[in-house]
């Protein structure tokens, strides 16, 4: 589904990317691991069209994709849910999904019933200002947006962080329900235990590069930890 192949990216003169190759298969999840600022975040961007990559090839579907805009991205089924979640705080819930209808023909701008059957919250707080949600109510409808969009190819930034562990259980079956949807998912993730749990594929990252990449069950869990903790 989704196929990186020496993949380079720049701030200014900064190259913070190094030759990155990374797969995506359907129904299976790819999760990144590494260390802040060993790049995971800056993959997702690129992927994502969010930040142009300098260099090499992204390709869907065995289509190479020549630096597409993220806009573009989402209309080829790459649904993105940011690290710190960027969503709108003065509009409601429901506007705040209704965000996604942008890349979508004007005969699918709706949001599916299986969204509010995923998560139930939502549906109740479709009013609601997306600023008094809390923090883990703010995760659940970030996701939720990008699956607005129906995304064949789903990249996930950090959906651990800052949230309580009802909620990051519930985001894990989430998680594991759309990857049995048939759903290729890039998870970047620093708690451990819910990454590797998740996890079909672990590639490590370390100052821009990619150090370690196997199927988890060729992984060895105390080498990764061991590369994560470098």
């Amino acid at each position: 589904m989704l196929r990186i192949r020496d993949l380079t990216l720049h701030y200014g003169q900064s190259q913070i990317l190094h030759g990155i190759d990374l797969d995506a298969a359907p129904g299976e999840i790819t999760c990144v691991m590494g260390t802040n600022g060993v790049g995971k975040t800056s993959l997702l961007k690129a992927i994502a069209g969010t930040h142009p990559r300098s260099g090499g090839t992204v390709a869907l579907d065995n289509e190479t994709l020549d630096r597409a805009t993220a806009f573009e991205m989402a209309r080829r089924g790459v649904g993105y849910v940011p690290q710190g979640r960027d969503i709108f705080p003065l509009l409601t819930v429901r506007e705040n999904l209704e965000t996604g209808y942008a890349c979508l023909p004007r005969g699918e701008r709706n949001v599916a019933n299986e969204i509010y059957d995923l998560f139930p919250v939502l549906k109740k707080m479709a009013g609601r200002r997306g600023g008094d949600l809390s923090g883990g109510q703010q995760q659940q409808l970030a996701i939720a947006r990008a699956l607005v969009i129906r995304p064949r190819v789903l990249l996930l930034d950090e959906p651990t962080e800052g949230i309580q562990p009802n909620i990051i259980q519930q985001i894990g079956r989430v998680i594991s329900h759309l990857k049995d949807e048939g759903l290729a998912i890039v998870l970047v993730e620093q708690y451990f235990d819910f990454a590797f749990d998740l996890a079909d594929r672990i590639v490590v990252m370390d100052r821009g590069h990619v150090v370690h990449s196997a199927p988890k069950s060729e992984a060895d869990r105390q080498r990764i930890t061991d590369l994560m903790s470098v």
